[in-house]
């Protein structure tokens, strides 16, 4: 593929995402790069070498970045037992219980997905329930929301959490009315589990990633903004993926967030957001101001609905926030802070107000989710330059919940189209583990708004917040790339940007909405490479 004498595609509907030239039919590409974008007359300016690739009339797009996943976790989670789906405990625990016929005892088994929102009952999982079907493991189930966890009585036992564990800070242990843990763990009281399990070791997570980058190229993605797990976790990976680029092997560009654990080590050692290179760059310090929809930990400026004492968890002190934004901020670190209640993202807001503005620092600070907003607060994104880095996926997955548990809050909630027309970036993402990874699930979930079961009706989920294809796919590429200072080198495809790029059976732009979802990709192309070979 990256013949010296390079590549030309032509005959294709090339959708370049750059205003000065939105339509193409051929391109060409030399050395990594873009050479030259036009119409099918550009072959008879290369030589006679030049590999010609005819694409059929296929739609063709700028590479895909997912702008928020935990793509290590996504990678291990592949190997752990899936829990996405169960309609009820009780399949839940029949998967869990088969993989622990299979587990040598003593051995962790470790799952992720459960949904107790999905279940008849709604009720939270506990302890109890998975001694019942496993006695000879160690046992610990991460949520769908990845907000709460549930641990069997060995795990709560090998953790040392009792009835007399204080209430970790920023987070809950859940106990029954005489006091005794349930077993059902609330954000940063899942550490307590979380530190006992042996973390994954270089080479587990190396040999993990090659399925990972395969499952990438076929939807479409060339880019991803990994996002932290834990400060163990995510040093190992970052050790991993340097490993790997200096061998030739990390075949996705890769922007890594670090977690706030490893702020004073990444102010100390001068590191700053953009080091690195075009296939692995640090993308700045990742914080959590609260928790999730899923679990009720948002945190609310008012209760949830049904649950008048619920205002959700701060998972961070807000002078916390204030010094390490103020922290991270100095030292050219940019921060992606997660917050998904109001009135978490006020708080982020006010201290990022404070910190300093992207035309006071150069830096790029997000807020990630961003999943209700009070009114007052939709158009403070633009004003200060912070962007809006949102999973589509969600609001369609969400909107029974969101309903449920906001009301009428819903109203300026997964607000787009509110956030795209005061001029704030949005950068489009999958939070995978916690949904798919597939970029074309959350295209037309911001194009439709619609439910996979129908929940919401044809008219799709408070519409007026959707989005058109090309402002969809706009913040797959383009918002993605200005999310990181990299919109000189991706996200269109423009003469002299990087030729990362998507062939697709189908031109999503004029094809049913209702069917972007079931878009196949044919060919992915990284740095001049056919890193998923397209075959016409």
């Amino acid at each position: 593929m990256g013949a010296k004498n390079g590549v030309l595609l032509t005959n294709g509907s090339i959708y370049t995402m750059d205003p000065q030239l939105w339509r193409a039919s051929s391109l060409f590409v030399r050395d990594e790069r873009i050479v030259a974008v036009g119409g099918n007359d550009l072959r008879e300016t290369v030589s006679a070498d030049t590999r010609v690739v005819d694409l059929g009339g296929r739609c063709v797009l700028p590479g895909l970045t997912d702008s928020h996943i935990h793509f290590t976790g996504f990678a291990l989670a592949l190997k752990e037992v899936d829990l996405v789906g169960t309609e009820s405990l009780e399949d839940a625990l029949g998967r869990v219980a088969e993989r622990a016929s299979v587990t040598p005892p003593g051995e962790w088994v470790k799952g992720r997905g459960w949904d107790q929102e999905r279940w008849p009952d709604r009720q939270f999982p506990c302890s109890a329930d998975l001694d019942a079907v496993v006695a000879d493991h160690p046992v610990v189930l991460t949520a769908k929301s990845g907000h709460a966890s549930v641990a069997n009585s060995r795990a709560l036992q090998m953790a040392n959490i009792t009835s007399d564990s204080p209430e970790p800070k920023g987070g809950q242990i859940v106990r029954d009315q005489e006091g005794v843990p349930t077993g059902l763990l609330l954000e940063k009281a899942m550490k307590l589990v979380k530190n006992v399990v042996p973390p994954s070791s270089p080479e587990k997570i190396a040999s993990a990633l090659p399925d990972a980058f395969e499952r990438a190229w076929q939807v479409g993605l060339t880019s991803v903004h990994d996002m932290s797990m834990t400060e163990t976790e995510d040093r190992t990976a970052f050790y991993v993926y340097q490993q790997l680029e200096a061998q030739g092997l990390l075949r996705l560009r890769v922007v890594k967030y670090l977690p706030d654990e490893m702020l004073d080590s990444a102010l100390n050692l001068g590191l700053r957001s953009g080091l690195g290179s075009d296939w692995l760059r640090v993308g700045g310090i990742k914080l959590f101001m609260d928790g999730a929809l899923g679990a009720r930990t948002a945190a609310m400026l008012e209760p949830y609905e049904g649950y008048p004492d619920n205002l959700g968890i701060l998972t961070t002190e807000r002078e916390e926030l204030a010094d390490q934004a103020r922290r991270a901020t100095a030292g050219g670190l940019s921060l992606a802070i997660h917050a998904l209640g109001d009135r978490a993202n006020r708080i982020v807001l006010d201290e990022l107000a404070t910190a300093g503005t992207d035309s006071d620092t150069g830096l790029r600070h997000r807020i990630e989710h961003v999943q209700v907003l009070h009114p007052d607060d939709v158009g403070r994104l633009a004003d200060l330059g912070v962007i809006a880095s949102m999973q589509p996926i969600h609001a369609v997955q969400d909107a029974p919940m969101a309903d449920r548990y906001w009301g009428d809050r819903c109203r300026t909630s997964y607000a787009w189209k509110s956030l795209l027309d005061t001029g704030a970036v949005l950068a489009f993402g999958s939070d995978s583990p916690v949904e798919d990874l597939n970029p074309f699930l959350g295209i037309q979930a911001a194009v439709t708004r619609t439910c996979p079961d129908g929940y919401s009706g044809s008219g799709g989920w408070y519409p007026e917040q959707a989005l058109s294809v090309d402002e969809a796919v706009k913040a797959y590429t383009e918002g993605a790339a200005y999310a990181v200072g990299m919109e000189s080198k991706l996200g269109t495809l423009s003469a002299g940007k990087l030729a990362d790029l998507v062939v697709l059976d189908q031109d999503i732009f004029t094809c049913d909405p209702e069917g972007i979802a079931e878009t196949s990709v044919l060919g992915t192309m990284i740095a001049g490479e056919w890193a998923l070979e397209f075959v016409g």
